[in-house]
């Protein structure tokens, strides 16, 4: 049986619709916050179970009778992830299941500027702990953010962020199939496995790219971090929320994204997504 979490999000949703192309429904088991959104899951013969990781009591039997157990991590950036990741692992422990992965990111690690890293660290050290066979899904930086993290360029002409350096755009449609192909390995992936676009490319590149794929001429611009800070001000964007996408760039600065790793490719068997598709 592979339990999966978070089943009505874009990522591990994605996920559950890959397996079903490879075992049958009876083996699968999505939990999700909301059973009233689980109807979708019941017509196509899946079982359904809540589990909320802000519930730890709703935990153990959510996730009882996994072989594998499907992690998804916390995206709430005013929440406290590791003490959400926490409760999800110790029910994990409790409920005995045979194998723990969990969707982090390539860029876990305990001085990250952008503070998910550090939490997806945390939660690593908190899996080898265990004593669980565990895969920890080191998911690329995923390529749709560039709606928001290249900013409206097609109004502006611009691409101006407050730091620069190599990402390795990954696709997350492309990132749920991987993590299905590794479910259904059934162990064959194991601790720190990381699922990257082949290529990272600078802001500064993909400047350039939106320029061919626009047809108009887009510039690139570093900005001081000051004004960029007041420039989301004055946009109406919340001060936590700037705070937290600066941390981003200076991540991006700092070469926290810029690995990439031909597994990616390997498991789907062809060439993954680029950032030049997510700027199409």
């Amino acid at each position: 049986m592979i339990i999966i979490t978070g089943a009505a999000g874009a990522l591990n949703g994605a996920t559950l619709d890959h397996l079903l192309e490879r075992m049958p429904a009876n083996e699968l088991v999505a939990t999700v916050r909301d059973t009233a959104k689980a109807q979708p899951f019941t017509d196509r013969g899946i079982k359904v179970r809540r589990a909320d990781y802000a519930d730890p009591a709703s935990l153990p039997a959510a996730f009882e009778g996994a072989d594998q157990l499907l992690l998804v991590s916390s995206s709430d950036p005013t929440a406290d992830g590791v003490a959400l990741h926490r409760a999800a692992v110790d029910a994990a422990a409790t409920a005995g299941v045979g194998r723990i992965l969990y969707t982090s990111h390539q860029a876990a690690a305990p001085d990250n500027p952008f503070f998910p890293g550090r939490d997806h660290f945390a939660t690593e050290q908190m899996l080898a702990a265990t004593g669980i066979p565990w895969t920890s899904l080191r998911n690329g930086f995923y390529a749709h953010s560039l709606a928001w993290l290249a900013g409206p360029w097609r109004e502006t002409g611009v691409i101006a962020v407050p730091g620069d350096g190599p990402v390795s755009w990954t696709a997350r449609e492309n990132s749920a199939e991987a993590a299905a192909i590794i479910l259904a390995s059934d162990g064959a992936y194991d601790g720190p496995t990381t699922i990257t676009a082949t290529d990272a490319p600078t802001f500064a590149e993909l400047a350039e790219v939106a320029s061919e794929v626009s047809g108009q001429t887009i510039r690139y611009e570093l900005m001081d971090e000051q004004d960029w800070v007041d420039a989301q001000a004055a946009a109406g964007r919340p001060a936590h929320m700037a705070t937290f996408l600066l941390g981003f760039y200076q991540a991006a600065h700092g070469g926290y994204f810029a690995g990439t790793d031909p597994l990616l490719r390997e498991l789907l068997g062809r060439e993954p997504r680029t950032a030049r598709d997510a700027l199409a």
